[in-house]
């Protein structure tokens, strides 16, 4: 997984990750509210660690979304046949929050 911090204040942070086809990102809680753009990429799977529960989440290049914070432990697993891209918006509720905590 290649991340990369594009801006770091207290109450925002902006951020790029890219995932190969079959990685994954770390365990972890979303602590806030975030808004992402798709810059590349096909599909994503979301596992629950404590579930077997996973959802299928096809994605395309200048797709858009708010999505609000969620304590239920998960990862992303690019599951389609070409690297995605995102660069996501976190709005911090406190002064360096880190967003999404590896759990």
């Amino acid at each position: 997984m290649l991340g990369e911090v594009i801006t770091d204040r207290p109450d925002l942070l902006i951020r790029r990750m890219v995932l190969q086809p079959g990685e994954a990102t770390a365990w972890h809680v979303d602590r806030c509210h975030r808004f992402t753009v798709v810059v590349r990429g096909e599909r994503l799977t979301i596992e629950f660690r404590d579930s077997a529960k996973t959802v299928d989440v096809p994605v395309e290049p200048g797709e858009t979304g708010w999505d609000e914070p969620d304590d239920a432990v998960h990862r992303a697993v690019n599951s389609g046949t070409t690297p995605f891209e995102e660069v996501v918006t976190f709005y911090r509720t406190g002064a360096g929050e880190d967003p999404q905590p590896v759990c």
